[in-house]
């Protein structure tokens, strides 16, 4: 099982990015779906979260500007940010609640991490 995060980048302030996140793998099923970021010296912080019925989640800090949204058909979630912030900078991180088959047909649940998308905002 792997989760793929892309579409991060440099942005100046104001600006948006879109992120998005696909799992992969003997995926069973999918929970909540969510995005952590962590800035340079810092926790890594939650930023939106999203449940296998849609509800959503956000962070103080990014609500109105950060949308979540995700595609079951493809296991996929996104983060649609807008008016970004040079606060907004760190490596932002895919997190997903799997139920998935080990190469013996093992159940196994737990949460899942893709690797990081660095998102840099200029001021």
């Amino acid at each position: 099982v792997q989760l793929q995060a892309s579409g991060g980048g440099f942005v100046q302030s104001e600006g948006s990015l879109r992120l998005t996140c696909a799992a992969s793998g003997n995926i069973d099923s999918i929970n909540a779906m969510a995005w952590y970021r962590q800035a340079p010296g810092k926790q890594r912080d939650l930023v939106a979260t999203i449940t296998n019925g849609g509800t959503t989640n956000y962070a103080d800090s990014v609500k109105g500007r950060f949308t979540i949204s995700r595609d079951h058909a493809k296991n996929t979630v996104y983060l649609q940010m807008n008016s970004l912030k040079p606060e907004d900078t760190a490596v932002y991180y895919c997190a997903a609640d799997l139920r998935y088959y080990t190469n013996y047909d093992e159940p196994v649940v737990e949460r899942s991490w893709g690797k990081g998308t660095l998102v840099t905002v200029s001021s």
